[in-house]
């Protein structure tokens, strides 16, 4: 199978995702990489489904609480920038204060 760079940075992100998602609903806190690829991933899954990016950077704040995160991780993600594929074309995505 060949994969452009982007397409592997993608199931990397993914993958890194799925494990954060299991370990959120296993009530395990979430480290630095795990709270940005889950970030991440959902805003790629909503791109691809249709969503605005407006949308996608309101909804990039309503996926993890501080609870759901380890001390600090809040502070150090100030934002999220990923750039996703939409119906028109590729477009940055930007989170801002994503972990309320």
């Amino acid at each position: 199978m060949q994969l452009s760079p982007q397409e592997k940075d993608k199931l990397l992100i993914f993958t890194a995702a799925l494990l954060a998602e299991r370990r959120k609903h296993r009530g395990i806190k979430l480290n630095y990489p795990e709270a940005i690829a889950y970030i991440s991933a959902a805003i790629l899954e909503g791109a691809r489904e249709g969503r605005s990016v407006a949308e996608l950077m309101s909804y990039g704040t309503t996926l993890l609480t501080r609870e759901e995160v380890m001390e600090g991780i809040p502070e150090m993600i100030t934002e999220v920038q990923i750039e996703a594929t939409f119906p028109d074309g590729t477009k940055l995505v930007t989170v801002h204060n994503p972990i309320h």
